[in-house]
């Protein structure tokens, strides 16, 4: 067993398990760069290890249709050797839409999967998909036979009694998988760090219907476009209290059309709306559903919020309801479209001010009731943070399981399962244990077009611009006489104002002057040792002066 993502953050869900010569690898997720990866869009699993066995992959199962769980796959793909992908109908039609964008990928070769079906992947896999509640439809968890063990991948997933789409989970089926005897259980820890258990769909929905009520005028919801749960709740609202919807966001719409064709999301025919139409209609009859609730700067929401959408002008007494929580390391950007909001005169609602959000992740007494019905002889946590892991792991040890049966991992940490007693899964005999080689876990950066080819080098240069600038020195250096031919250029950005900073540059000159003339003799001019040393003398120099590290940049010119 190898995580490549997903273990010790949130997001960038990847995992292999390997038997001999068969692969079976789970999910393909990325995960949003934070405040300290600049200009970076995605950050995706490395997958060096699986592209040197890329012949041994016999399948790629994709839980469910989230980005943290298939964002990644574009990106892969190729890389991967094309395998081919198993999932649910929406998770089909999801991954199918976004592969449009990358045209230049060969076909997918994806192979629609529904809970009870069983596939076999290789010689040493076969695969029994079962159904859990998430906030996406067609979740599937996975309970996986190898000839020496059992593995049970439970996805994301949490309780839900009274979900929005489809049935609960069917815990009598969870019971008859546990009596098989299950060997590890790899579970989902996002909610483990929370009391209780995970608020059902259905109070969810109740509550916003109080806000339904409340409002007078527009009614504005910032979600993940993934939510198809949530956009159908809000459908279903809206067209209680007699309002059109609006759906803002390009994967919003390609989402919200993919779910209406596979019956994930019912409306009557008259309900939607475009954006061009919302005059026609009183503000109190218009619902409008966006992207962007993480606070990006190019989604739907903050267009509205700085009044860049073409049709859509919020005022005081709107409504905005954030029915989403906050990723970590968005919290600087989603406070900032909060007051935005705010400082407008409008009502904004957010799930820590009540309960329009339920995520989708079971909570301890619901990670507790899964070990219980599935009763594991190893306990591996995934999906979630280092502490998420430990508090998980806390859980497990409660309901019997003992802390050496615990694994506790990192990405690319390899873990090694032995069982002598064939036939038995979950036999005294089990031994498992991690190996003192590891695989390449080190993210790769998606950047634009570029995959991996932007490092800590790259991300440091833009810090330095980011915080104090760029200053470049252009010397022109005749090669005979080793001298400075004329005062030297000086261009900076992000540094200072040059016009009102006339006597620094100056004796900026003049130190870069003093530079040429120690660093060469006549007849004799190494370029990159004179630049070299200007660099660092004048990154000297300009610190002593005003306290900050620019990014000196010489350019010497020889004539």
């Amino acid at each position: 067993m190898i995580p490549l993502g997903g273990l010790g953050e949130i997001g960038k869900n990847m995992c292999l398990l390997e038997y001999k010569d068969d692969i079976l690898v789970i999910d393909a997720g990325f995960k949003f760069p934070d405040e300290d990866h600049l200009g970076i869009d995605y950050i995706i699993p490395n997958t060096e290890y699986l592209e040197r066995k890329r012949q041994n992959i016999r399948g790629l199962i994709l839980t469910h249709g989230h980005m943290d769980h298939v964002g990644a796959l574009p990106y892969l793909i190729e890389k991967l050797g094309n395998p081919d992908i198993y999932g649910g109908a929406l998770t089909r039609g999801i991954v199918a839409k976004r592969h449009e964008e990358f045209p230049h990928l060969p076909k997918l070769k994806f192979h629609i999967v529904k809970a009870d079906d069983t596939t076999k992947f290789g010689d040493h896999f076969e695969v029994e998909f079962f159904h859990v509640n998430h906030n996406i439809p067609d979740d599937l968890a996975l309970f996986i036979k190898t000839p020496k063990a059992t593995v049970v991948h439970t996805a994301d997933f949490k309780f839900d009694h009274s979900p929005t789409n489809g049935q609960p989970i069917n815990l009598d089926h969870l019971r008859e998988l546990g009596k098989r005897g299950v060997t590890v259980l790899m579970a989902d820890s996002t909610g483990a760090e929370r009391e209780g258990h995970s608020i059902s769909e259905k109070t969810i929905m109740d509550n916003m219907e109080l806000i339904f009520q409340d409002s007078k005028q527009m009614v504005v919801f910032g979600t993940f476009a993934s939510m198809v749960d949530r956009i159908q709740q809000i459908v279903w609202l809206s067209e209680k209290y007699g309002r059109k919807v609006i759906f803002e966001g390009y994967s919003m719409k390609s989402n919200v059309e993919i779910a209406k064709e596979l019956g994930y999301i019912k409306m009557q025919k008259d309900t939607q709306i475009t954006s061009n139409q919302v005059n026609d209609y009183p503000r109190s009859k218009i619902t409008v559903i966006a992207t962007g609730a993480q606070g990006q700067s190019n989604a739907a929401l903050m267009r509205i919020a700085n009044h860049e959408h073409r049709f859509i002008r919020l005022i005081k007494k709107d409504s905005l309801i954030f029915s989403s929580s906050t990723i970590p390391g968005n919290e600087r950007a989603v406070q900032n479209l909060k007051d935005m909001f705010y400082r407008a005169g409008m009502k904004v609602y957010h799930y820590q001010m009540m309960d329009i959000h339920a995520g989708g992740h079971a909570q301890k007494e619901d990670l507790g009731h899964m070990m219980e019905v599935m009763s594991p002889k190893i306990l591996m946590p995934i999906h979630g943070q280092y502490s998420m892991m430990v508090s998980h792991s806390e859980i497990g040890q409660s309901k019997g399981i003992t802390e050496e049966n615990i694994i506790i991992a990192d990405n690319g940490s390899v873990i090694h399962l032995s069982n002598p007693d064939l036939g038995n899964p979950v036999s005294d005999k089990i031994k498992w244990w991690f190996d003192k080689r590891t695989v390449s876990s080190n993210p790769i950066l998606v950047d634009g077009l570029g995959i991996g080819d932007v490092g800590n080098v790259v991300l440091r240069d833009r810090q330095v611009l980011a915080e104090d600038g760029m200053f470049v020195i252009v010397i022109l250096i005749d090669t005979k006489t080793c001298r400075v031919l004329t005062s030297p250029d000086i261009i900076s950005r992000g540094f200072i104002y040059l016009k009102d900073n006339k006597e620094l540059l100056a004796q900026v000159r003049k130190k870069a002057r003093f530079v040429v003339e120690k660093s060469s003799t006549v007849g004799q001019l190494d370029t990159a040792y004179l630049k070299d040393n200007l660099r660092e003398e004048i990154g000297k120099f300009l610190f002593q002066k005003t306290e900050k590290r620019p990014m000196v940049l010489p350019v010497v010119i020889e004539v």
